[in-house]
């Protein structure tokens, strides 16, 4: 089997900005702001740089937002080779903006690049290329009390040819939008449907790296999910269909009578290293609480409910934040999870990890990055 030659990270990258003319009008962009939803309200500006082989990352620019031109033969088109990351910027309490681990969602990009054979995005140019954008369209952060602003680098192959084999030329990109809650506040703990035919990844697979295929593979149990009154999806191993592995797009972890706190581990190579996942887990430990990165099956998860062992369980993400789980359903039936409201210990971690981000608490480990 050909093996594909690694891909440099040369770079020229000095950006090159040019303001949208247009802006949005204050007004306009203040109405807009009341009250976002997620992932429709979009800010000014974004950030495209630009990958030849031979010649690196070049003609990094911030540019108005606008529509992509790509060959209907670009590689991303037939043969999915995209990543994407997730990450916010926070308007802090004395009105300055600041973002959350960037330097995490970097790496990261970097390792989902690795795995679909894509160029290697320096983390100082991803780094460079977040924090201008975010310059450039502060006034789009929202204030706390609504939401945040939610930003998309992402990278797409844009060789024109068809043929099975890593592209040689790509564009990485940057967007940002207005977000308000994920879930709404209004709804309480969501309900979760146990998918138990599909998988979302499994052992050797693309489990661990940030690619649309992952979460195109969601959709389907998602609909069902929807069909049974359910906001999210939770997804089992892929070899024995009974541990719990990972949420349509989040994380999970369970809250023991004990104050244990328990989500599955890494090492299966099927589960995403989620950034809130880890800071969660750093910051139940700064508190006490014994943590656990064990396997958790499905069946036990029911019958701990039932004894009432099982306290709490909550999804984690960047877009959901900490979001509690209220029941779990299925086609052999379901459970409720305690009294079915936001227990303490989730509340507690959501609101450390939300002053954190938004600058209401000290920061001892170092994660926030002021951008002005």
């Amino acid at each position: 089997m050909e093996t594909a030659e690694p891909m440099t990270t040369e770079s020229d990258t000095a950006f090159k900005i040019t303001r949208k003319t247009d802006i949005t009008p204050a007004a306009e962009r203040e109405a807009m702001l009341a009250n976002p939803g997620f992932g429709r309200v979009f800010t000014d500006h974004m950030a495209v740089v630009t990958y030849t082989e031979g010649k690196g990352w070049h003609s990094a620019e911030i540019l108005p937002r606008q529509p992509l031109m790509l060959d209907p033969a670009a590689s991303v088109l037939h043969y999915a080779q995209e990543i994407f990351e997730g990450m916010k910027a926070y308007r802090t309490p004395d009105g300055s903006v600041q973002l959350f681990r960037p330097d995490a969602n970097a790496r990261r990009f970097r390792h989902s690049a690795e795995r679909m054979a894509m160029a290697q995005v320096p983390e100082d140019l991803f780094l460079d290329a977040v924090t201008q954008l975010v310059k450039l369209d502060k006034d789009w952060v929202p204030k706390p009390e609504v939401g945040t602003l939610y930003i998309r680098p992402f990278m797409i192959a844009t060789e024109a040819a068809l043929g099975v084999k890593p592209a040689s030329e790509f564009k990485f990109i940057v967007i940002a939008c207005a977000a308000g809650e994920y879930f709404s506040k209004d709804a309480g703990p969501v309900s979760v449907w146990v998918e138990e035919r599909t998988v979302r990844a499994s052992r050797g697979g693309t489990g661990t790296a940030k690619c649309g295929g992952n979460y195109a593979a969601s959709l389907t149990a998602q609909m069902e999910g929807k069909e049974h009154g359910c906001h999210q999806v939770l997804f089992l191993d892929a070899q024995e269909r009974r541990w719990l592995e990972e949420m349509g797009g989040m994380n999970v972890m369970m809250v023991f009578e004990d104050g244990t706190l328990q989500t599955p581990p890494l090492d299966s190579g099927t589960i995403l290293h989620g950034i809130t996942r880890d800071s969660l887990l750093t910051l139940a430990r700064d508190r006490g609480l014994k943590v656990k990165e064990e396997r958790y099956a499905i069946d036990q998860l029911y019958g701990d409910a039932d004894s009432g062992k099982l306290k709490e369980v909550f999804a984690c993400g960047t877009a959901a934040v900490v979001t509690p789980i209220g029941t779990f359903k299925s086609t052999e039936g379901g459970c409720t999870i305690g009294n079915g409201q936001t227990g303490e210990v989730t509340s507690s971690l959501r609101k450390a990890l939300c002053d954190i981000q938004f600058g209401r608490a000290a920061d001892p480990h170092g994660w926030v990055k002021k951008i002005g």
